[in-house]
């Protein structure tokens, strides 16, 4: 029986989902002139006896079991899949190293935080053979959204894929809502509307601004359900909506994170440097290839470099001097006082997060969010509303006394090291 086909790889699959959903008898016919097995020629069966009843069947109209005019086979799909595998080595090798690079591509985007959504979607563009492709995620932000562009692309020697880099990219302005997405509706020269869809405002925006003729953005869960944004008339943009014109003439503020098999900054991290907080990593690794902790912040004081990023300030840990556990301890915070919450809380200002914690101000229980703030050797205490508070109302009281005994007669200039947030 000549069961080498360039369809192997389908006929595996179908194979294998078919005893995933108990059809595992196979009756085939393998007409000599096509000399290749396809998807089409194989019947699944529940049962043993529908597919002896079927072969019973074809074997009266002519068909013989072997190597006659009309062969027709019964297999088991086990056994049926070892002899495709044996006499398709190359491909199965081919699906082998594809899978493990789905595989190894899968696990790199879990440990950088990426959501499942996008890893289904990285799949589906893979089995797709897409060879260039990006995907989009978003992240609400404490003043507007991070846009997140991750990069895929197909090796030019194999099918391999590649996942080395992303871009974020932090829009002013109110962030898009679960669920819904930009859209641009523009009529064509029918009168119907085509409704293009975005998750990146600043696509959408970009999209938009290159249309002709009339033409609207919008934002909502579909078209039916949206609401207005900025509309163009005969290719001039005649209206921007108001809580929307800081979103729309505001440039994004942009930085490409690398990836280096699998290592880098996770999504949340990322999204965290972009709005101009600080993240803590344990693997990072310099030149020489000696491994290192640093707390690392994007300077934004200075120009960007050549490649249109920001360089990073690194705080060494230890030798920067700067423990967050202990600095933690300084404060009257409930969440200390048990060992999860504890964790949990130190993982979360790590990642660069504003966590929120149970303090107490003038004798009443209260909730603030909190932010570490390396370069200093502090953290920051905020509202809800993102209003800064001074730290040192919120230290243990012993502390309480020895700061402000220790602060007095001092300058102006020395504020933001002694706590008031600017």
């Amino acid at each position: 029986m000549y069961l080498e086909t360039k369809y192997a790889e389908k006929i595996i699959s179908l194979l294998e989902d078919a005893q995933d959903v108990g059809l595992p008898h196979v009756v085939f016919e393998l007409r000599p002139q096509d000399m290749e097995l396809q998807p089409h020629q194989l019947n699944l069966f529940e049962k043993l006896g529908e597919a002896l009843d079927y072969l019973d069947s074809a074997l009266g109209n002519n068909y013989l079991p072997g190597d006659a005019d009309h062969p027709i086979y019964y297999r088991h799909a086990d056994q049926l899949l070892e002899e495709i595998k044996h006499a398709n080595l190359l491909t199965i090798n081919k699906i082998d190293m594809n899978l493990n690079n789905l595989e190894n591509l899968k696990e790199e985007l879990k440990t950088l935080r990426f959501k499942d959504k996008t890893i289904s979607e990285m799949q589906q563009n893979m089995e797709k053979g897409v060879s260039e492709f990006t995907l989009n995620e978003k992240i609400a932000g404490t003043r507007g959204q991070v846009d997140i562009t991750l990069h895929f692309k197909q090796s030019g020697q194999s099918e391999h894929y590649f996942f080395n880099k992303y871009e974020v990219a932090l829009n002013s302005g109110k962030a898009l809502e679960e669920g819904h997405k930009y859209m641009v509706i523009t009529p064509n020269e029918a009168g119907k509307n085509m409704v293009k869809s975005f998750e990146n405002v600043a696509e959408a925006i970009s999209f938009f601004k290159e249309q002709k003729g009339n033409s609207e953005l919008a934002a909502g869960k579909d078209a039916a359900h949206r609401e207005k944004l900025a509309t163009m008339e005969n290719s001039k943009v005649n209206y921007v909506a108001k809580e929307f014109q800081r979103t729309f003439r505001t440039p994004a503020v942009t930085q490409t994170f690398y990836v280096e098999k699998g290592r880098g900054f996770t999504a949340e991290q990322a999204a965290n440097l972009i709005q101009g907080r600080s993240v803590y990593r344990n693997d990072l690794m310099n030149v020489a290839g000696i491994p290192y902790k640093a707390w690392v912040k994007l300077d934004m004081d200075h120009p960007k470099d050549r490649n249109q990023n920001y360089l990073t300030n690194q705080y060494h840990d230890p030798s920067y001097g700067f423990n967050l556990e202990k600095t933690l301890e300084k404060f009257q915070i409930r969440e200390l006082d048990n060992p999860a919450k504890k964790e949990q809380l130190i993982e979360s200002l790590q990642s660069g997060n504003r966590p929120m914690i149970t303090t107490v101000k003038q004798g009443e229980e209260v909730k603030m969010l909190i932010e570490a703030v390396p370069r200093y050797s502090q953290v920051n205490l905020y509202q809800e509303n993102g209003k800064p508070e001074k730290r040192e109302q919120f230290l243990k009281e012993q502390l309480q006394e020895q700061t402000l005994q220790i602060g007095k007669g001092k300058g102006k200039e020395k504020e933001q090291e002694q706590g008031v947030h600017i």
